[in-house]
């Protein structure tokens, strides 16, 4: 490992005045948990203490490239990137610690049509969020970066008002600000432990003592996962090397020269004064196993790995012919946290309430540090999401991805994403088959092609004849479109099998259950035992929270079914709104049933054929459930579809799902009877 330059002046405080409570603690002084602390206090929190166990910025901050794009194709993304371009440039002008802001804009370069065509539909959201995008040509392209080869391309894009900063003077300059209006900030303490009250988060145990607080934010990168998993916290993501380089003088570099990045050469670069900084994200990457990950580690870098970075470099020279004849004086190879979709992860944990989560943010600290900051602050002060954050919300990952194993395969595809071709319904390859349905197996032989929700292998469609096999990504019609096309026809004119043992489901079992989902649903709950409620789930505002089915199977039990990766997000959203007094507990049973779908105008005959059971409308009417023998399984058949024709669920213990399967598939197959995946759904 190699060590950092001397650090810059921090404005941290005495640390022996560690005070013995506070109304937030901000956990990690990155310039993510910086620009928390800065804009708790903007909204009027005064009682903020931000801790960090090393210096302020000497974490992921300081060694990362700096780099401010605009350039998403969602509005949240790009709302976050937007606030964070515009904090530093009012902290560039206003603050006595500069920002290094520099408006000197973002070029993306496009070798193929593919990639083109990607640059477009991302252009044309990004514009529809207020954001200004330009189409480039080749040469157009060259005129803004007139060191760059441009033969090989087929055009690219252009934002002006993106930038660069310099990182480690950024987060300083937040922590400046946040001091000014009242936050306390603290450097060499280092929190070891949470203190916790049941299931609510009390404080923080540090080095020094503890510190009582109302709400603990950990914005401690890379180190967070294993912070949290002392309180049983789970935080999805693991450490991957990055790497950058930093040339000789270049003639003809300066330092205006636009950020601009190569994604079909895996590579990025910008000027620093006449310097290039090169840099990569290859498909795959080198997870760095430091686990525990060690607190010292600040300020420091791990060891160059020349050999990795030989096709990025080959690259770089490519593109840049003038990098052939420079030195290189300096290889950055800095240790990044990866979360498993290349998001980061935000807001309250489900598993201890008052613990709020920052973390994960995959090489794109810097540019999104301002607007998360502002984006978790509204949040935790207002007691609700400002608008729609999925995508960040540490609630779409569950239990099965905090392991390990799984964590450090997947973060070797991750970091490669952020040029991987956004193809639509792209499919990541690593950390497969962590959860498999029971009837896996037989899906696998009747030819599936297998996506992952929620870490469980479901059926995206069938290929039976093996025709399709290794199909290519396309933004036009995709090569699964036929197989898709006879299953969906089966599901609308005869009768199609789908599995959906994905979906979430959940008991919500006492005497207060109905009071409990009255309040919280949109539609009655109060119905007949047996009844079906499709409703929304609904916040203050009057918003979706989620959408779900509930059955009533008793006057004081209700089954609660919900989408693949909304689980844990529903859990959390109905077990908050459980009282201590109240006589309610809310039971997680998705690993308790499997599910079977019969759906299509001849679902009723292929069922009747397997059970005594009478289906008809006046027997069992719809949006009504049952407890009825198939074959020679139970089931609890909903009747209740999501394709528009007739159908059931038939929810099933695990250990029966199987025969179930191989009755139904024999009973349908004069019926003309398809296997169907979700793409038909």
């Amino acid at each position: 490992m190699t060590a950092a330059p001397s650090p810059l002046r921090s404005p941290s405080e005495d640390a022996s005045a560690l005070p013995g409570s506070a109304q937030a603690v901000v956990v990690g002084g990155g310039i993510v948990g910086c620009s928390i602390a800065y804009h708790l206090v903007r909204r009027g929190w005064r009682d903020v203490l931000l801790l960090e166990q090393n210096v302020l910025g000497g974490g992921t901050t300081w060694h990362a490239a700096g780099m401010v794009a605009r350039f998403r194709a969602d509005r949240t993304h790009a709302w976050i990137c937007d606030r964070s371009a515009r904090l530093y440039a009012e902290l560039e002008e206003e603050g006595d610690q500069p920002t290094g802001w520099q408006q000197v804009g973002s070029l993306y370069l496009a070798r193929t049509a593919e990639r083109m065509t990607l640059f477009r539909r991302t252009a044309a959201m990004a514009r529809s969020f207020g954001i200004e995008v330009d189409e480039l040509s080749p040469m157009e392209a060259r005129a803004r970066w007139p060191l760059i080869r441009a033969d090989d391309l087929v055009g690219g894009v252009w934002l002006p008002d993106d930038g660069k900063v310099r990182p480690r003077e950024t987060a300083l300059a937040l922590a400046n600000a946040a001091r000014r209006l009242g936050a306390t900030i603290l450097e060499h303490v280092q929190v070891v432990d949470l203190q916790r009250s049941g299931d609510r988060v009390t404080g923080v145990i540090t080095d020094r003592g503890l510190v009582t607080a109302e709400r603990v934010v950990l914005a401690t990168g890379m180190w967070s996962r294993q912070l949290a998993r002392r309180s049983g916290v789970n935080v999805p993501l693991y450490p991957v090397e990055h790497h950058y380089v930093v040339s000789g003088p270049v003639e003809g570099a300066r330092d205006d020269l636009p950020c601009a990045r190569d994604p079909d050469g895996a590579i990025y670069f910008r000027t620093e004064n006449d310097r290039i900084v090169l840099g990569a994200f290859q498909a795959r990457s080198k997870p760095w196993d430091a686990q525990p990950v060690p607190g010292d580690f600040s300020l420091q870098l791990l060891e160059p790995d020349w050999k990795r970075f030989a096709a990025p470099l080959a690259e770089g020279r490519r593109r840049i012919p003038a990098l052939q004849a420079s030195t290189l004086e300096r290889f950055v190879n800095g240790p990044e946290s990866f979360t498993p979709d290349n998001n980061p992860l935000l807001g309250e944990a489900p598993e201890l309430d008052g613990l709020w989560i920052a973390a994960g943010f995959n090489s794109a600290g810097i540019a999104y540090a301002g607007g998360a900051g502002e984006l978790l602050a509204s949040w935790m002060t207002e007691g609700i999401e400002p608008f729609d954050v999925w995508t960040l919300d540490l609630r779409r990952f569950g239990p099965t991805h905090a392991n390990p194993a799984f964590l450090r395969q997947r973060s070797s595809e991750v970091l490669g994403l952020h040029y991987r071709m956004a193809w639509p319904d792209l499919e990541l390859e690593t950390g497969r088959n962590l959860r498999l349905s029971p009837v896996h197996d037989r899906l696998a032989a009747a030819g599936a092609r297998f996506g992952q929700r929620m870490g469980l292998e479901r059926p995206n469609w069938f290929d039976p004849s093996g025709r399709h096999a290794g199909l290519a990504y396309s933004f036009e019609r995709p090569g699964w479109f036929e197989p898709v096309r006879s299953e969906h026809i089966a599901t609308r004119s005869a009768v199609a099998l789908f599995d959906q043992t994905s979906f979430g489901k959940a008991e919500l079992v006492g005497a207060d259950a109905a009071r409990i989902l009255q309040r919280l649903c949109g539609a009655d709950i109060d119905v007949p035992v047996g009844q079906i409620v499709y409703t929304g789930l609904f916040n203050e505002r009057g918003t979706f929270e989620s959408d779900v089915s509930v059955v009533r199977l008793a006057s004081d039990r209700f089954y609660v079914v919900t989408g693949s990766t909304q689980a844990v997000r529903d859990a959390h959203w109905i077990g908050r709104h459980i009282a201590s007094e109240d006589r309610a507990s809310w039971v997680d049973v998705s690993s308790a049933h499997a599910v079977l779908g019969v759906m299509g105008p001849r679902a009723g005959d292929l069922l009747q054929a397997l059970t005594e059971a009478d289906l008809s409308d006046t027997a069992f009417p719809r949006r009504t459930a049952q407890a009825i023998d198939v074959g020679s399984a139970t089931a609890l058949a909903l009747r209740i579809s999501y394709v528009g024709e007739l159908g059931w669920e038939l929810h099933v213990s695990p250990d029966q799902a199987g025969p179930l399967y191989d009755a139904l598939v024999d009973a349908g197959r004069p019926l003309g009877l398809l296997n169907a995946g979700h793409y038909a759904i």
